[in-house]
């Protein structure tokens, strides 16, 4: 039997006649069904916002910070049973589902401490002659309306970190999560209709693209934050007319494995890089430059960690990998592999598939023409090349991509994760682990086309707040 979940229109839970049906990705039965939002219900939504902007700009900062406490709490208090919801929409195991939800809690906790202190400035003006007695006292007000489109692989914490910075800072928000799987905001949403905050600050809205096109293009909406494929995202930014933008795009992260690195003590991280989540991640680590005289070494290794892999129903604890998100997305991968495998790539382990369950998959004698190694595969694949001299040679190598979003790093030399951090087009590196590696707090985004701005709770809060000077 479908089990009902409801649009969370400005505090109200409706119905509309254009039913979503929700699939478990695993058995690829429907499990739930939601509804999806046309222009109408938008619009209202939207209405209702405005209405509320006033209050939350005057929301005290002990309200705030209740507020979103409580929905931490919740999470925690509930965490099993969202688990069980995010993991029968998305397929991810349910020990990673579990994961998210902590991970969700922690966000809006995160946004809970950080809406206590939210920026002021003040500024000597005394610089020149005319500013002498003078000084400047500067605050940051709410910018207005967010809409928020958060993807399919991270259906809670990736809405979160839109959701609990736009309360945090006294934004209202209109949120659209990925149609395959929109219940876990939904969940979330019956939380947040428990709280104090006014009807209208939230909304959680399922709807197709052409009515999510008109959160990119409305001028009542003050921020886009985008989560999402580098060829909407960018196309996103051309239609957003004076709005803000924020867009994080993913890429194909890559890991550098330097010569002095003791495999055996990292090639558990390296697994879980490459193929937790079946690989469908921003920071998936995708592709691994290994020093020449390790090289050999870790293929083997990483080989035969792979078949430890224990895959199966997502449900089952024991699960480390399942199925992808549909049969689309595996056929593509699918057809990648093969055109690799076809132009001179060496096939070591994987590669075949069987509905939507591809085998994790490991290649090696990759071209940087490859789609495999060059764009973003968000799927159970990764790529194993060797460089043979300094660390120079394994950065030209990372930095030859279009995309930049995060790298790790394995190397115990401070002159080489020094000239890392200065030479790794990237907006982040990560030291002794794979990118694959986030904390909630942090900055989070890339360069060239992983996008622009960065996530992580107080940074998204800057984005959603406008700075006025008081000169007296």
């Amino acid at each position: 039997m479908s089990i009902e979940y409801k649009l969370f229109c400005a505090g109200e839970f409706i119905s509309t006649p254009n039913k979503l049906a929700v699939i478990n990705p695993y058995d690829n039965k429907e499990f739930a069904h939601t509804y999806l939002a046309d222009e109408t219900i938008l619009n209202f939504a939207i209405e209702q916002a405005l209405k509320v902007q006033k209050e939350l700009k005057n929301l005290p900062s002990f309200k705030k910070f209740e507020t979103l406490r409580y929905i931490s709490n919740q999470l925690k208090n509930k965490r099993e049973e969202l688990a069980a919801l995010l993991c029968l929409e998305s397929a991810k195991p349910i020990k990673y589902a579990l994961a998210e939800i902590d991970r969700s809690a922690q966000t809006f906790l995160i946004a809970a401490e950080e809406s206590k202190r939210l920026p002021k400035e003040y500024i000597s003006l005394d610089w020149t002659p005319i500013g002498v007695n003078k000084e400047g006292i500067i605050n940051y007000f709410p910018l207005g309306l967010v809409a928020g489109i958060a993807p399919f692989n991270f259906p809670m914490n990736l809405a979160v970190h839109k959701i609990a910075p736009a309360i945090a800072s006294g934004c209202p928000i209109i949120l659209k999560p990925a149609s395959k799987t929109p219940l876990s905001t939904l969940a979330l949403a019956k939380i947040i209709s428990e709280t104090d905050l006014p009807k209208g600050a939230v909304s959680i809205l399922p709807c197709n693209r052409t009515v999510g096109e008109l959160l990119v293009r409305d001028e009542r909406i003050k921020l886009l934050s985008f989560t999402g494929s580098p060829e909407i995202g960018w196309k996103m930014k051309t239609n957003v007319g004076k709005k803000k933008v924020v867009l994080e795009l993913g890429g194909n992260a890559g890991v550098i494995v330097t010569e002095k690195t003791s495999i055996n003590s990292i090639i558990k991280k390296c697994l879980t890089g490459a193929f937790a989540y079946s690989g469908q991640i921003c920071i998936h680590a995708q592709r691994f430059v290994v020093h020449e005289s390790l090289y050999n070494e870790f293929v083997e290794a990483l080989k035969k960690e792979t078949q430890t892999l224990s895959s199966g129903n997502p449900m089952e604890a024991t699960t480390d990998f399942s199925v992808m998100i549909d049969e689309e997305n595996a056929i593509r991968a699918e057809q990648w592999i093969n055109e690799a495998v076809e132009s001179g790539a060496t096939l070591i382990s994987g590669g075949k598939r069987n509905g939507n369950y591809l085998e994790p998959t490991i290649i090696t004698n990759c071209s940087k023409n490859m789609k495999v190694y060059a764009e973003e595969v968000f799927a159970p694949i990764i790529t194993i090349e060797k460089y043979q001299n300094n660390i120079e040679e394994a950065v030209n190598t990372i930095n030859n991509s279009r995309f930049g979003l995060q790298c790790g790093v394995f190397t115990d030399s401070i002159d080489e994760l020094n000239y890392c951090m200065q030479n790794l087009e990237v907006g982040g590196l990560i030291h002794n682990d794979v990118p694959t590696l986030r904390f909630d707090q942090m900055p989070y985004g890339g360069i060239k086309d992983s996008g622009l701005g960065r996530e992580g709770v107080s940074y998204a809060i800057m984005d959603m707040l406008e700075a006025k000077v008081l000169v007296k």
